[in-house]
């Protein structure tokens, strides 16, 4: 490994047969692979990677460590209580974060009343979504939604 190695989780943005693009979950920051080691767009990765001589502008993996997919899925059920109390008290648009008893988080955002399908399937359908419960280190992702209230659930296991 190199002093220009980087390890840490990554999303696939995109992949084609010859080369994928990562996202650092944590950073940000996006590489450009020499080679595409195997991996599908939307894939969360383990691993380092280090920058290709003599140009270091691609990189290649060194080390993968860890290869997943992490579902994002709308449930029929309607938001918790708690979720329909937390968006009773915000405006339309207003989001709100809070940590879930154990491992992810809870998010709670109020929409107009006849904009709720849409952006149900808006979040389920959003990469910043699968980077977020990356960057927690969750494994699923539920959204529920009633009547103006969205709930994004970033669940363990």
């Amino acid at each position: 490994m190199t002093d220009g190695a980087t390890q840490g989780t990554f999303v696939v943005a995109s992949a084609d047969e010859a080369t994928a693009v990562l996202q650092n979950v944590q950073s940000g920051q996006v590489h450009t692979l020499a080679e595409n080691p195997g991996v599908e767009a939307g894939e969360i990765l383990e691993a380092t990677i280090e920058p290709q001589p003599p140009m270091e502008a691609v990189w290649t993996v060194v080390d993968l460590s860890g290869q997943r997919t992490i579902p994002v899925e709308r449930s029929p059920e309607p938001p918790t209580k708690q979720a329909r109390d937390i968006a009773a008290d915000q405006a339309v648009g207003e989001l709100t974060t809070r940590e879930r008893a154990g491992e992810g988080e809870l998010h709670v955002i109020t929409v107009p009343d006849e904009q709720t399908d849409q952006a149900a399937e808006d979040v389920v359908a959003d990469d910043a979504t699968v980077t977020r419960a990356a960057r927690l280190g969750v494994d699923r992702v539920e959204v529920r939604a009633a009547e103006g209230v969205l709930s994004v659930r970033y669940l363990p296991s």
